[in-house]
């Protein structure tokens, strides 16, 4: 019979195994959006059969890696600063955001591929929350419009953070220039229109 020792010995081997393979696919998946579970079981240095002792497909793989960025990403966005005015706290929150949203368009890009449009959006549902929270505060100061529905202002500055970093990919927008463009398209989208 097993020692509570030796359980305990498996329980934190299969945590690092886990850990392993989630944090390979995070990469291999970064890499090249069609990876395959030989693919990131190699590259987390295991067999398909531990890999598979763990994920039963690659779906539940890639929602893992998902989660676990938007875990890693949800720890960065919620230090950021978003007390005071409206317009500069959502400047904060997009200088924050753009490198994590460029670093995972290709992890999106499997995701969307792989598991359904409705989970994608729930699992993203925090950061849409904070994007809404701080335009409905926005509203409240008369600095950021209300005459458009707040999905579409949400959805409009998720859009451009994301095509920014599809612009820096591929090479029609330098490093040094996305926070500023996209802080200045988001802005002009969601304040009040001038003479309003």
């Amino acid at each position: 019979m097993p020692t509570p020792t030796a359980g305990a010995r498996r329980r934190s081997d299969a945590e690092r195994n886990i850990a392993r393979i989630v944090s390979a696919a995070r990469e291999a998946l970064t890499a090249n959006p069609e990876a395959t579970i030989d693919d990131i079981a190699k590259a987390a240095g295991v067999g398909r059969m531990t890999l598979y002792g763990h994920f039963r497909n690659r779906a539940e793989l890639v929602e893992a890696a998902l989660t676990e960025a938007l875990r890693v990403g949800e720890e960065t966005l919620s230090a950021v600063d978003l007390t005071g005015d409206a317009r500069d706290a959502l400047a904060r929150l997009l200088e924050s955001s753009w490198r994590l949203v460029a670093e995972s368009k290709a992890l999106l890009a499997a995701a969307e591929g792989t598991l359904p449009a409705g989970r994608i959006r729930e699992l993203h549902a925090a950061p849409a929350q904070r994007v809404e929270d701080l335009i409905r505060r926005g509203q409240a100061d008369g600095v950021f419009r209300d005459d458009l529905p707040m999905n579409w202002l949400v959805g409009v500055v998720h859009y451009v953070v994301h095509g920014a970093a599809e612009e820096l990919r591929a090479g029609r927008l330098r490093s040094k220039d996305v926070a500023r463009t996209i802080v200045a398209t988001a802005q002009s989208i969601v304040a009040v229109p001038t003479g309003r």
